[in-house]
């Protein structure tokens, strides 16, 4: 028998204009997703991850039946993006934590992840990650081309190798948790891992007292700090645990649809080869040249899917594209700032020199006034500046707020 209470709270932060974040947390399941895309996509993307996810365990509450409901959210999210040409390139991160049900009838902990949300697991005051964020930075410092310390300020910290919505395909990280009664779960956004130091997590997560004030807690202290993204977290702890009868611990892909079988005897086969070859050899024409002419297009989609800040004659300028460009696609100045970079703090100036990536236009051009602003902040006084107007479209997004059980 395996049993937890829990506490819930998302909350928009201190720059974004929307909630990109979803959640949702029960008895038996708890989700975090962060969504991405400009115009309100990503707010869309992370509650239909959400509501799919819950529906798909609802109907199968094992350890597979939640795999492939993260497939069916990544299928729903492509296909509503497909459909709505204004919400092109949304997607959504999504950690989950089910009790799942194996072959022997163990109930356990089961921990899912896409992309570069968190799970960590409080024991006796001490903090362990569990996940591996799914970021460009992040993978650098496995491969060693970046120290941990580096990839905190990186310009690529924000851009992801995986997400819910973005390729047909997924690779999801799925691994049974080992936990004793009394520890704590912590599932979170980024918009509160990136503000808080480990040592913070730890303190505020396990601190004794209410799962209610420990979430609370940790939300207030990521607004304190900067508050630059929406910051979502659920914490659970266990109060009966049991420990899955075979534990598991892989990356699980998306699983491939049966392969038609052919059937009749060959020779049945034979007689009707020689009237079907040129109709291949024209479909497979035409398939040819699709994929030439899809090539391209994925490759001007990439080229131009992300902005970046970067110095630009003295101020701050938002440019469309890879910072290094992709074969002949090059970046694109689409905002000059008024915001000078002399008037950034140092840190920021090298961040901005090494070029900084944002997810769509309008965040580019939210995080350039929320560093100049840090800097007036770092001056003692008010500077006035003019900055570019921005136009943002919200659409409602469903987040929870969960009681303790």
């Amino acid at each position: 028998m395996t049993r937890w209470r829990y506490a819930a709270a998302t909350d928009i932060g201190l720059v974004r204009e929307t909630n990109q974040d979803a959640i949702f947390v029960d008895e038996s399941l708890a989700i975090v997703a962060d969504g991405m895309g400009g115009h309100a996509a990503g707010e869309v993307a992370s509650a239909m991850a959400v509501e799919s996810v819950h529906e798909g365990f609802l109907s199968d509450q094992s350890m597979e039946g939640l795999h492939h409901a993260i497939e069916t959210a990544n299928s729903s999210v492509l296909h509503e993006a497909r459909d709505n040409p204004q919400r092109f390139g949304m997607g959504t991160t999504i950690v989950a934590v089910g009790l799942t049900r194996d072959k022997l009838g163990v109930v356990s902990p089961t921990m899912f992840h896409v992309g570069d949300s968190r799970i960590y697991q409080l024991r006796d005051g001490a903090l362990r990650q569990l996940t591996e964020d799914h970021s460009v930075a992040e993978e650098w410092v496995r491969m060693g081309r970046l120290t941990p310390e580096e990839a905190l300020n990186h310009p690529r910290r924000h851009q992801l190798t995986r997400g819910v919505g973005v390729e047909d395909t997924i690779d999801i990280d799925v691994m049974s948790i080992n936990a004793q009664p009394g520890d704590r779960l912590l599932l979170c956004s980024d918009g509160l891992s990136n503000e808080l130091s480990p040592e913070g997590i730890a303190q505020l997560a396990s601190a004794p007292a209410s799962l209610d004030q420990a979430v609370n807690d940790l939300i207030e202290a990521a607004k304190q700090s900067g508050g630059r993204d929406n910051i979502s977290a659920i914490l659970l702890e266990f109060d009966e645990v049991e420990v899955a009868s075979k534990p598991i611990k892989r990356t699980l892909g998306t699983t491939p649809p049966p392969v038609a079988q052919m059937t009749g005897p060959i020779s049945h086969r034979a007689k009707r080869k020689n009237g079907w070859l040129n109709w291949r050899v024209a479909v497979g024409s035409v398939f040819g040249v699709g994929i030439v002419i899809g090539f391209f297009l994925v490759l001007h989609w990439y080229a131009y899917s992300t902005y970046y800040l970067a110095p630009d004659h003295g101020v701050i300028g938002v440019y469309q594209g890879q910072p290094s460009g992709v074969l002949w696609y090059k970046p694109i100045l689409v905002a000059p700032t008024n915001y000078s970079y002399a008037q950034l703090r140092p840190a920021d100036q090298i961040s901005l020199n090494a070029s900084i990536s944002e997810p769509s236009l309008d965040a580019a051009l939210t995080y350039a006034a929320s560093i100049h602003a840090e800097w007036q902040a770092s001056q003692g006084s008010s500077v006035t500046t003019t900055t570019v107007g921005t136009t943002t479209t919200s659409v409602a997004t469903t987040t929870t707020t969960a009681k303790k059980g």
